[in-house]
């Protein structure tokens, strides 16, 4: 990371380099904490990170057409559309077509998917605890009070959003 500020600098005086560290940070955490989940929790159980998001979407929020879900989990229609065929062969989803509106999708958690988030969601929580122990209570809140206000301020960068 070091290289790269110190190389952009170089190059390009007018770079806001405190900016490119923030962001920089944030992306190689963000990716240590995914890889992390991914391949000690949802890997060794079949499951891969954009399954696991789809179903603790479903657990949370219950049946919902699958547009939504695509929202929700953060993730393309096309890419969720891929991602049920096997969520739904595993048995743990199961699609129909909404009675609102017979081209939507509805998608529910079977109860075998249910139980499933539930055991996976247990083990996933461990591996957060075992992340968030490297903070005190009051760093982890003040984390999180960052994070939010970082967000919050998007919109003021005009930032843009999958959905």
């Amino acid at each position: 990371m070091d290289y790269a500020v110190h190389k952009a600098e170089r190059e390009l005086p007018s770079v806001n380099a405190e900016a490119m560290r923030m962001v920089l940070t944030l992306n190689r955490a963000t990716s240590m904490v995914v890889y992390d989940l991914e391949s000690s929790v949802h890997r060794p159980r079949g499951w891969t990170w954009p399954g696991f998001r789809v179903l603790f979407a479903l657990w949370l929020a219950g049946p919902m057409e699958a547009k939504t879900t695509a929202e929700i989990s953060g993730m393309s229609r096309a890419a969720l559309s891929a991602l049920l065929n096997t969520l739904e062969r595993d048995g743990l989803l199961s699609r129909e077509r909404a009675t609102h509106d017979r081209r939507a999708l509805q998608l529910s958690l079977t109860d075998e998917g249910y139980g499933a988030i539930l055991g996976v969601f247990r083990a996933h929580n461990r591996r957060e605890s075992a992340w968030a122990e490297a903070l005190e209570p009051e760093e982890r809140r003040e984390l999180v009070r960052l994070l939010n206000k970082l967000m919050a301020g998007s919109t003021d960068a005009q930032a843009k959003f999958r959905n």
